[in-house]
């Protein structure tokens, strides 16, 4: 967008400077893969391709299934979309802020558009901060919205805004995920986790050059590794707000 709301404006692009990233990406070099190809991977169920590339959309804004499944279409190059169900529906359980954002019933347009389908949970809570209950219902309840849209099974899970742990990675198994995607504002790896991949956030202020340099694997460090004392400190901080307040909004 050229004029997001202000919430997220950190966190967008103009629609020139997506261009010529995808651009970049084109002609780059790399093959660019779903997330389901890099699953059977680490699963050790298929190789990837030389050199794959990630492209991954979170939330589920108004622009996904037109102007940037279009751009995408153009360039020949599937990604994967990872949409909050309650933010997609008319007075859903949401805790995004206002925005422009796309119907749940344009979902299989963007399959058919080459877009593979992700959870990105119900309400966008922060899920390291939920009771057992109020996480295991976000993981399930996104994921049967979700495939009694698209008619088939929903592997794919991505934490809001990366947050996760130890508890909410084994809850996520046991809804059902095959993975599950996190930020870590890292390079993935054929060695990373299956779930928490590490992801790059594309902020508004990224030039080309640092796309350029994390397709050349420079600028930032690789996954897999542990979480530092301020990840663990920022999370039980969390934790205990959220005691005080209930669950909030992942951003």
């Amino acid at each position: 967008m050229d004029e997001p709301p202000s919430w997220i404006a950190e966190f967008t692009v103009t629609p020139r400077q997506f261009a010529a990233h995808l651009d970049a990406i084109a002609g780059s070099g790399w093959t660019p893969v779903t997330i389901g190809a890099l699953a059977d991977h680490l699963a050790g169920l298929a190789p990837l391709p030389p050199r794959p590339v990630l492209i991954t959309f979170d939330d589920g804004f108004a622009d996904l299934p037109g102007p940037t499944a279009e751009a995408l279409a153009r360039r020949s190059l599937p990604a994967t979309a990872y949409l909050t169900t309650g933010a997609l529906t008319p007075d859903g359980p949401s805790l995004l802020p206002p925005a422009p954002m796309m119907t749940l019933g344009q979902a299989p347009a963007l399959e058919r558009a080459g877009l593979e389908i992700g959870s990105h949970t119900v309400t966008h809570a922060q899920l390291d901060t939920l009771s057992a209950r109020d996480l295991a219902w976000e993981l399930r309840t996104s994921k049967a919205v979700l495939e009694d849209v698209l008619g088939h099974p929903v592997h794919h899970l991505a934490y809001p805004h990366g947050y996760n742990s130890p508890r909410v990675r084994a809850a996520s198994a046991r809804a059902g995920y095959v993975t599950a995607t996190a930020v870590r504002h890292a390079l993935s790896s054929g060695r990373d986790e299956r779930y928490r991949i590490a992801r790059l956030i594309v902020r508004r202020g990224h030039t080309l050059a640092d796309v350029e340099a994390w397709l050349a694997g420079r600028g930032a460090r690789t996954a897999p590794y542990r979480d530092g004392p301020k990840t663990v400190a920022w999370r039980w901080y969390r934790r205990g707000r959220a005691l005080l307040r209930g669950p909030e909004f992942a951003g």
